[in-house]
């Protein structure tokens, strides 16, 4: 459609160029043919003045007067001619000015023109172009954090219902605490007082008691906080953790989107893409998952197909025949296909079992594996964070820790602090995890180490202590020894 539009524009512009041009021609042969004719006028004028004057004359006579005439005539002629010129002037302009009118006009349809094949090829260009379809795949990290957030918006809208939401309570005070446990009694003996009256009269209890009465409710108070900043920092340390982890794969994410549309500009300047080839919107099918039993009319079928192809009777011919023949059978003839057909069915159906349970098993060793790498992301997120924390701090600690090392640096006779139980499990499980996975790099090596770490059972965690524990009681010996030796020199 653009190309027939952009062909009638400069058919329509051609025509309006020989329009133009027709009519300034018949306006300048119409100016040039005004000027013949008044010559022509003249002429024939002045002739027929000297046809009435020749016959009244005669000789010098004659002469004599004609001379005034043929100088009128001279002179009407000059007039006549100036005219001509000035006309002819005014034509060679009006040519002159219809020229540049054209030429300005033909400029313009070529401008046209050339905008309107611009404008072409870039659609043409678009249509051939196929659609970016990037293959990143986002961080986990943010969809666990959209997660949470839901779960935190759900628990704040079921607090008004009265339903548990997943935000952890406060723990109460000593004197709430204490509330709790004498309300009931003093509720049994003033059966009739209401809020406000037991409320003032456990009030007036406890202030009367004494500190040692208080220690239990306080004490009781003070762990119960302890635990709740525990878990409340320990949180908030791991949603902290979870954003800088979160901006680190987003800039991640965002380099490797770069390079592939970078790749698909290039592929499409180039020409790559192939025109005419259809994707197959199909789903692939699953290879293991068992096919469809056939019914008994297609064990039939299949039974005379040979005969029939025999024959040399074509697709159509065939099932026309068969299903012709199947009407007509009665069901003691229908009866050993039907048998068949059954027991591929049971077949099938014992097939299908045995694939769903395969399947539910896939299902939950996916699922394991999701957990499994949930907790070795939490773990670089923490990882990450400890190093961020530890460059924040690095300056504020620079000259504290120069003056530590030059102490300690100082005496070479300082004994050295031996390697933890957490170190000694890390040193064989790192090279257990290399040999597992080759190639793996070092902050999810670490990642994994720690979540086998705080895997083990008490008892696996106790021999591990067992085995740093000779090593750590001879270096507090030796500290001793050193420390009192330090202590008595002078």
């Amino acid at each position: 459609m653009a190309t027939a539009a952009a062909a009638g524009s400069k058919r329509g512009g051609a025509r309006g160029r020989k329009a133009l041009v027709a009519v300034l021609d018949n306006e300048a042969n119409i100016s040039a043919g005004k000027a013949a004719a008044q010559a022509a006028d003249l002429s024939a004028s002045s002739a027929q003045k000297k046809a009435k004057r020749a016959p009244a004359r005669s000789g010098k006579a004659k002469a004599k007067a004609a001379a005034p005439a043929v100088v009128d005539d001279v002179a009407e002629l000059q007039g006549m001619l100036e005219r001509l010129r000035l006309e002819k002037e005014k034509a060679e302009e009006m040519v002159r000015e219809r020229d540049e009118v054209i030429r300005k006009k033909e400029e313009e349809i070529e401008t046209r023109d050339k905008e309107q094949g611009r404008l072409q090829a870039e659609l043409r260009k678009v249509q051939r172009a196929k659609e970016f379809k990037p293959t990143v795949s986002f961080p986990l990290v943010k969809s666990l954090l959209e997660k949470d957030q839901d779960a935190d918006d759900k628990g704040k809208k079921k607090k008004g219902k009265g339903k548990a939401g997943p935000e952890r309570k406060k723990p109460c005070p000593a004197y709430v605490l204490w509330l709790k446990d004498q309300w009931t009694e003093v509720k049994e003996e003033n059966p009739e007082a209401d809020f406000k009256d037991v409320s003032s009269t456990l009030g007036a209890k406890w202030k009367a008691l004494s500190a040692e009465e208080k220690q239990p409710y306080e004490e009781r108070y003070r762990q119960e906080k302890e635990a709740y900043l525990q878990v409340v920092g320990q949180e908030k340390r791991e949603a902290e953790a979870m954003k800088l982890l979160e901006e680190q794969q987003m800039q991640w994410t965002a380099k490797e989107l770069l390079d592939q549309y970078l790749k698909f500009r290039q592929e499409a300047e180039e020409g790559d893409c192939n025109k005419g080839k259809r994707k197959n919107s199909k789903k692939d099918k699953d290879p293991s998952k068992p096919k469809q039993p056939m019914s008994a009319y297609f064990v039939y079928s299949q039974e005379r197909r040979a005969a029939l192809v025999a024959e040399k009777k074509n697709v159509p011919e065939i099932g026309k025949i068969t299903g012709e023949e199947w009407k007509n059978m009665t069901e003691a003839q229908k009866a050993p296909y039907e048998k068949v057909a059954r027991k591929q069915k049971e077949e099938y159906q014992k097939q299908m079992e045995v694939y769903k349970q395969k399947k539910i098993e896939e299902a939950a060793s996916l699922e394991k594996e999701k957990e499994e790498h949930n907790k070795i992301m939490k773990q670089e997120a923490l990882q990450l964070l400890k190093k961020k924390e530890k460059a924040d701090n690095i300056i504020k600690k620079t000259k504290e820790q120069r003056q530590k090392k030059k102490q300690e640096n100082a005496d070479p006779n300082r004994p050295k602090r031996p390697a933890s139980s957490f170190l000694l499990f890390s040193k064989q499980a790192r090279k257990q995890l290399l040999e597992e996975r080759p190639g793996i790099n070092n902050s999810t090596l670490n990642a994994l180490i720690s979540v086998k770490w705080k895997e083990l059972s008490g008892e696996e965690r106790q021999a591990w202590n067992a085995k740093a524990a000779p090593a750590m009681a001879a270096y507090k010996k030796e500290m001793e020894e050193y420390t009192k030796a330090q202590s008595s020199s002078p």
